[in-house]
């Protein structure tokens, strides 16, 4: 039954309420009901052999999308002014990627034109750029050795990275002189990013070291695993440890399985990553150090009372630093990959002069200043860095006599 209608022919306000009521309820429970049904729907992607399949949630899916972008724009704190040292292991791997392509590419198994490759974590360039111009000169040279010459393909080359990235400063200092078609590729490299078969090289290089979140364990206060007065698992517990590897394996598990179903068989993936020679401790890494003294840079402060040790204990860094034998074994697990070369390099030796504080300072900033913004806030980001720079300069004999055995894994891995 409707209200009664005023004067004005409008309803009473008590009975509009009652009416809207009425109406609302049944709308809000279909929704409700909608949203119940949703959270329980399974995404199933076959990723890997036709043998290997995951099942990823939305809440997986998600999580895909969490982005740490790079420093973009030219400026002092930019990534592309302050990556040189990621440049320098790029430069220091050169050989070992030509002797991949020269040994283990064997480029008469494609049949397709363009030859394609792609950067996986590519930022905002110029690293990427010389590393894509010393591939596609190597598969040159190979399709030379091969007596080819006729059949020289044309280069495609897909820039990838986290939707933040800054595409605009990547394109807009393109080499002039490049022999290939570029395009950009956004998305995080743990999913799916190309179609099936479709990839002949994979690079990627000081990327896969970042997790796609947060082990959800160093946040939960009742967990052995709560992260209390750190940001890294470097001189955590081994609880928090575990953790760290465990999201690792699986990030890796997702990467490799969509990596396998991308690459072309005969294809190849070259990566480098930040690594730890098995069975040493992350303390003797000068990556997790110089995360520790972040961590202790901050807890400073919050005893200065410029931030609060709740902000410390709900914050760690999503990076994992790596083994040779944890990533033999993530990529053995998959059917379709197989190793063909895996080297600890030690890239430090190239190095002249002893540590920079402020230069090393400058190189975390670029890379990590976003994430440090998101959840403090940008009005701690210049002492935070100053006092860093400070502290490594004051730790420069731990961080120069860590492990020699190398910090950077170079890995090549061929699609079977």
């Amino acid at each position: 039954m409707l209200g009664q209608v005023n004067n004005e022919g409008r309803l009473d306000p008590k009975e509009r309420h009652e009416i809207g009521t009425r109406v609302r309820r049944p709308l809000f429970m279909r929704c409700l009901y909608r949203a119940s049904i949703k959270k329980r729907i399974k995404h199933t992607a076959h990723l890997g052999s036709p043998q290997t399949q995951r099942v990823i949630s939305n809440d997986d899916a998600a999580t895909m999308q969490q982005s740490f972008p790079m420093n973009g724009g030219d400026g002092p704190h930019s990534y592309r002014n302050n990556s040189h040292f990621q440049r320098q292991d790029i430069n220091v791997s050169r050989t070992m990627i030509e002797e991949a392509i020269a040994k283990k590419l064997d480029v008469k198994c494609f049949s397709s034109n363009p030859f394609r490759l792609a950067d996986l974590g590519c930022s905002v360039g110029p690293n990427t750029f010389i590393a894509m111009q010393h591939i596609v000169e190597a598969v040159e040279r190979k399709y030379l050795a091969q007596g080819l010459k006729s059949e020289m393909p044309e280069f495609q080359v897909f820039f990838n990275d986290h939707v933040g990235n800054d595409f605009n400063t990547l394109f807009a200092s393109l080499p002039t002189e490049r022999r290939y078609f570029a395009c950009g590729v956004p998305g995080s490299f743990h999913g799916r990013l190309f179609p099936e078969s479709s990839i002949h090289f994979m690079f990627s290089s000081h990327a896969l070291h970042w997790l796609s979140k947060v082990p959800e364990e160093l946040l939960d206060k009742n967990s052995p695993a709560w992260n209390r007065g750190r940001i890294h698992y470097t001189s955590g517990p081994e609880e928090v440890s575990h953790a760290y590897a465990a999201q690792f394996e699986h990030d890796m598990e997702i990467f490799l399985s969509a990596r396998a179903k991308e690459l072309v068989v005969g294809g190849m993936i070259v990566f480098l990553i930040p690594a730890l020679p098995n069975g040493i401790p992350a303390s003797q890494n000068p990556y997790c150090v110089m995360f520790d003294l972040l961590g202790a840079s901050l807890m400073d402060m919050a005893k200065e009372g410029l931030i609060s040790e709740a902000q410390v204990d709900s914050f760690n860094l999503p990076i994992h630093v790596a083994s040779p034998e944890q990533m033999t074994e993530m990529v053995e697990k998959n059917e379709c990959l197989t190793i063909e070369r895996m080297e600890l390099v030690d890239s430090r030796s190239k190095l002249v002069g002893p540590i920079n504080g402020k230069e090393c300072a400058m190189c975390l900033r670029a890379g990590l200043e976003g994430i440090f913004t998101q959840h403090f806030g940008s009005g701690i980001i210049d002492q935070l860095f100053d006092r860093l720079s400070k502290q490594i300069m004051e730790s420069s004999h731990q961080l120069e006599s860590g492990n020699k055995e190398g910090t950077l894994l170079f890995v090549v891995v061929r699609r079977k």
